[in-house]
């Protein structure tokens, strides 16, 4: 584990930790828990405070790539390289449904604001919306032309974002299925996409370097956010919508003002591609992970560390928060080789 104090960059403190290698992981909503899904297949529940682990889910025969709770927090969705959307009881870990339908790796998932539905994006190019309670297929929208790498719902559950290899940001109705908005100009493959919490935006993240902000309702390109040197793997807002977080394969997580497109704050410290980057429930923490096998903790508020086991990630969702700007410290999980 190393410590970090984020504003000047200066490691704190320094230690090991032993991690299993996963793939992504997730804050339940009210920042106790957090769920991570592995590269050996399992998705496990741990004590956001202490790291133990409350529970582990096994049933996936591949990467597990995505995952996301309920907003109220008693299940989990997950997708993996088996083709399946998988829904979890949180508490008890018991496999709650099994939803087949994709032809390739599910990439993405997420659950609507209510509980009531769940999106996927998959490497067969399509987004598919599921019953979350049945498992029944309500909608396939097909349009990308290659995997889509990355959806999400609007707050409301009324639009469906989503994010392809052909370098497209589209827009869908969430019930009939519709193309409402395709929004081009990435000239790479779109990893990672995202809803402003009020809906009217839309953020970007693609292999040509770029952070893009959009109108949400016309599809105009607001403002590209140049400065990354590397693909940009994850963007996200803050609850307020006032900036934008974005991870990269040049090893850094950047804060950008989402008014002016500038860079507020640069964090360092990954010794490779950064893969994702999340707040905790309370706004009180930024989680990057890293293809460095670390998951490095930045406390906004705080002044006293916590650490936890926990695997080393790629890919981070969590449910939107208010991040403090101020005194800050960063807690990093390194694996062990």
């Amino acid at each position: 584990m190393r410590v970090w104090d984020a504003l000047t960059a200066t490691e704190l403190r320094s230690s090991d930790w032993l991690f299993a290698v996963a793939h992504c992981v997730a804050f339940s909503s009210d920042g106790i828990r957090i769920v991570s899904g592995s590269r050996d297949r399992s998705v496990r529940v741990l004590d956001a405070s202490t790291g133990a682990e409350l529970r582990t889910l096994t049933g996936h025969s591949n990467w597990v790539k995505s995952v996301a709770f309920s907003s109220d927090g008693t299940r989990i969705v997950s997708g993996s390289d088996d083709g399946s959307v998988r829904v979890w009881d949180a508490l008890t870990g018991a496999e709650l449904r099994r939803v087949d339908g994709h032809f390739g790796g599910v990439y993405s998932v997420a659950f609507s604001g209510d509980g009531t539905r769940i999106v996927s994006g998959s490497g067969d190019n399509s987004v598919r919306v599921w019953d979350a309670s049945t498992g029944e297929e309500l909608r396939r929208v097909n349009g990308h032309s290659s995997s889509v790498q990355s959806v999400a719902f609007s707050n409301d559950g009324a639009r469906i974002v989503s994010g392809s290899d052909d370098k497209s940001v589209r827009v869908w109705d969430a019930s009939t299925g519709a193309e409402l908005r395709r929004l081009d100009g990435h000239s790479g493959d779109v990893q990672s996409v995202a809803f402003s919490n009020d809906g009217t935006l839309i953020v970007s993240g693609s292999d040509d370097m770029s952070v893009r902000i959009w109108d949400a309702s016309t599809g105009a390109e607001l403002r590209i956010l140049n400065g990354h040197s590397d693909p940009v793997q994850s963007v996200t807002f803050s609850n307020d919508d006032t900036r934008i977080f974005s991870g990269s394969d040049d090893w850094t997580v950047r804060v950008w003002d989402a008014s002016t497109g500038v860079e507020q704050r640069r964090f360092n410290g990954h010794s490779d591609c950064v893969h994702s980057v999340a707040f905790s429930s309370d706004g009180t923490r930024i989680v990057s992970s890293s293809s460095d096998n670390s998951v490095r903790v930045w406390d906004l508020v705080a002044h006293n560390p916590w650490e936890f086991s926990s695997h080393a990630l790629d890919h981070i969702t969590t449910s939107s928060s208010t991040p403090h700007v101020g005194a800050t410290r960063s807690y990093q999980y390194t694996k062990s080789t």
